[in-house]
């Protein structure tokens, strides 16, 4: 676990809750996983990965979980459809894909094209391949506490919050953004940690109000810098699940100037939530793996 000490700013006292860091300590660990997993099936973990239309971020996207599965000695199978692909024909590769026994982990990479039925899609994929936790089923059973594999970008969050030993029980949670893989089950996970939780929006009247409670504000809106810094509470923790390219690299959901003056503890943009949402779906990937080799997963995540 890291400490405050340990990872403030030279710029201000918050510290730098560093996905990217943790995110590379824990590629070490499920190196030696995979490799047990290996050692006792003699196959390879998989992640299959599914892009339908052209779209260049989301293939970026899909590119960098494939070199992640590389760096941890996992193999990626990656299924390109075309734009024109209806919703039957996605639901047939992802049936396929369903029963193919080496493959432990299905993603699909969001957003697909307008005319396919994304919700339709996702759920079709099984339970135990869920590793992106897209599902309804995963959504409730993680609500219930129950044994699922959580949104990949939420869920990362938490790991990274338990990391640096931030406190969670008793806080004013305040998560920005509603989306089913992002704001709705990032709340759950907080309420779960016993948080006090607002969910806001875009068209949450006087947002700043609201912002302004947080112990912990997650923004996770998809507007750039909608929250502004000037609304954090001094000694808030500051979860920034945005990013929005710019000619200077990018930005977040949350203005960052000064906020490390402010908050105890941020997140970069970028370097911080990008990391640990890959990071996760590799690591619930080899989970997957595990459970299907019957090795004792009890002890892990």
């Amino acid at each position: 676990m890291s400490t405050a000490k340990e990872s403030s700013t030279a710029e201000g006292s918050a510290t730098v809750l560093d996905g990217k860091a943790l995110a590379t300590q824990i590629e070490q660990q499920l190196r030696t996983r995979v490799d047990a997993i290996k050692d006792k099936t003699g196959r390879t973990p998989i992640l299959a990965t599914i892009l339908v239309g052209e779209d260049p971020a989301s293939a970026t996207y899909v590119r960098m979980k494939g070199n992640a599965c590389k760096r941890v000695g996992m193999k990626s199978i990656k299924v390109e459809l075309p734009h024109s692909t209806t919703t039957e024909q996605l639901i047939a590769k992802i049936n396929e894909l369903n029963d193919n026994p080496d493959v432990h982990g299905i993603l699909l990479q969001h957003p697909v094209p307008d005319h396919v039925n994304e919700r339709a899609c996702f759920e079709k994929i099984d339970p135990k391949k869920d590793v992106d936790g897209v599902t309804c089923l995963g959504f409730g059973r993680m609500s219930m506490q129950e044994s699922a594999f959580g949104s990949c970008t939420p869920q990362g969050i938490m790991h990274l919050l338990g990391h640096y030993n931030i406190e969670l029980a008793g806080k004013e949670a305040v998560v920005v953004g509603r989306s089913p893989i992002l704001g709705k089950p990032m709340a759950m996970m907080l309420l779960n940690s016993n948080c006090s939780v607002t969910i806001c929006h875009s068209r949450t009247q006087d947002l700043a109000a609201h912002v302004k409670r947080a112990d912990i504000i997650v923004g996770a809106v998809g507007v750039p810098e909608l929250i502004k810094a000037d609304w954090i509470k001094t000694g808030a923790v500051v979860i920034d699940a945005g990013f929005h390219p710019t000619d200077n690299g990018g930005v977040g959901d949350i203005e960052m100037r000064g906020v490390s003056d402010i908050a105890s503890a941020y997140t970069p943009v970028p370097g911080g939530v990008g990391p640990m949402t890959i990071n996760t779906l590799i690591r619930q990937t080899v989970t997957a793996a595990e459970k299907a080799a019957g090795l004792d997963v009890s002890m892990i995540d």
